[in-house]
């Protein structure tokens, strides 16, 4: 279940607890949470990155033959605004 972070909206009131963040598991189906859980007051659910992960690391996905498997193009900078394509 994806985990959704929430803050008080005015962060000059409410507890310590939603004055910073906190963070509430539940299902993408439940409402979103209105009130702090702790001291009631009002609450939004912030915006957050996700976290992804893969089975490659990020030296893996981006070596020269995961990048021609894939279709990518891949250029170097030779100076002088040149650039020559490597993959």
């Amino acid at each position: 279940m994806p985990r959704y972070e929430y803050q008080a909206v005015d962060t000059s009131e409410g507890c310590e607890l939603c004055r910073e963040r906190f963070e509430v598991r539940q299902s993408m189906q439940d409402p979103p949470v209105a009130n702090c859980p702790r001291c009631g007051a009002a609450v939004k659910r912030l915006i957050s990155l996700c976290a992804v992960s893969g089975s490659m690391s990020e030296r893996a996905m981006l070596s020269d033959r995961n990048l021609r498997e894939k279709g990518f193009s891949k250029f170097v900078n030779e100076g002088d605004g040149r650039f020559r394509r490597v993959v």
